[in-house]
């Protein structure tokens, strides 16, 4: 079998059972598997696969075929111009996260100490190290799995002493210590639509990262109502949001003395992506 023909096998079996883009999906799963790139199906169709190859690309397909994300499979995603590795212990960073990164650099300043809650893969505050310079982050999960996803992530993209990760329920122990900066990509789908989202998510992303209990806002509650005490006064809390939650959750910040400069930010498709408030 040449590389044109598992190319055009993967993209029927694929369409077959509705997966959506089945031809940027079959196309990555064929470049991963014969160590090639995108060139490789334009400049050599002709190319004759391996039965190594052959095999381990059906292997791939099938995975997918049963809904099994792209990111999984491959074990990394790209996000903010770097590559994470991923797995079934973290959520997949997602484009529309790019907005919440991108807001808090507009405040982040070089040598500033960033707090990042329910940190999974650490796409977010790893990103921010990255396009920084002297900063450091704590990062905290409740999850251990995802704590050493985000280490590894962290050692590999050379900020390893920049970055601290801590296992927690949401916040680090109180120890008087303050941030100039708190980030947080917190579960914030209704319990009962999880069920409802596409088999890639409910099956398969860890149900802890997307869980905000009944009305999905228990987690927007929790922080708050407690990040001011890890806030230095003039510092920022950044929070992604539910596309339907932005005045909701404005809402939640305006009843609370404590903060100002409240804003609801869309990500590029328009949605309400990203909420910001300053704490007094």
């Amino acid at each position: 079998m040449n590389y044109k023909e598992a190319f055009e096998n993967g993209i029927n079996e694929l369409s077959r059972v509705g997966i959506p883009d089945a031809g940027l999906d079959a196309r990555l799963l064929l470049e991963y598997i014969c160590s090639t790139d995108h060139s490789t199906l334009y400049a050599h169709p002709d190319k004759e696969l391996t039965e190594e190859e052959e095999k381990g690309y059906k292997a791939l397909i099938a995975r997918r075929v049963s809904r099994e994300p792209v990111a999984y499979i491959l074990g990394n995603q790209d996000f903010m111009g770097l590559t994470f590795i991923v797995n079934e212990n973290v959520l997949i960073p997602e484009q529309d996260t790019e907005t919440l990164v991108e807001e808090a650099l507009r405040f982040c300043e070089d040598g500033m100490r960033i707090l990042d809650l329910c940190t999974g893969s650490g796409c977010i505050a790893l990103s921010i190290l990255h396009f920084t310079n002297d900063t450091k982050a704590v990062c905290t999960d409740i999850s251990d799995k995802a704590l050493e996803v985000a280490a590894e992530n962290s050692e590999k993209l050379g900020l390893g002493e920049r970055a601290e990760f801590v296992h927690a329920d949401l916040f680090p122990k109180k120890d008087g210590s303050k941030y100039d900066l708190v980030v947080s990509n917190p579960p914030y789908i209704a319990s009962s639509v999880i069920e409802t989202l596409a088999p890639e998510v409910k099956d398969y992303e860890p149900r802890l990262a997307l869980d905000g209990d009944e009305d999905g806002l228990s987690f927007y509650r929790r922080i708050i109502n407690e990040v001011p005490e890890y806030l230095y006064s003039n510092g920022y809390l950044i929070m992604e949001i539910g596309y339907d939650q932005g005045q909701v959750v404005k809402e939640l910040l305006e009843q609370d003395e404590r903060y100002h400069d409240i804003d609801v930010i869309k990500d590029y498709s328009g949605n309400d992506r990203v909420v910001r408030a300053c704490f007094y």
